[in-house]
């Protein structure tokens, strides 16, 4: 019945900011990108490789995102890269700040943590 998961979306604060840091810096690929008049708000249809999307949404006045990363509800988002080095490498050259790389106990695969723009926890996980 269920084959896998076509979106997620996010709410971001700073539009430009975060359609920069998703398509630019993570390097997503661009869908669609339309303007809602009626809610005031932009909503970018973004590609992974795998085809799976992210729906980023400027909502105004949408409230913050109350801990991190352990308010109830998705605890954050993971993203299959085929080397942790080289992502964190990259990444790092992009002035984004990283955890130390890390390895799962249960499953011996290398992983860490990053945020979005607004905070939002963000995880790459070695495929």
């Amino acid at each position: 019945m269920f084959k896998g998961i076509h979106h997620v979306a996010i709410i971001c604060e700073d539009y430009p900011r975060s359609k920069h840091f998703y398509s630019e810096i993570l390097g997503f690929k661009v869908l669609a990108e339309n303007y809602r008049e009626d809610r005031q708000s932009y909503k970018l249809d973004l590609q992974l490789a795998d085809g799976s999307q992210i729906e980023l949404f400027s909502i105004p006045n949408s409230p913050k995102r109350p801990s991190y990363p352990e308010a109830q509800g998705l605890r954050h988002l993971a993203f299959k890269v085929d080397s942790i080095e080289q992502a964190v490498a990259y990444l790092t050259v992009q002035g984004v700040e990283l955890d130390p790389i890390r390895v799962d106990e249960y499953t011996g695969k290398k992983f860490t943590f990053f945020s979005d723009p607004d905070d939002l926890p963000l995880e790459i996980y070695q495929g």
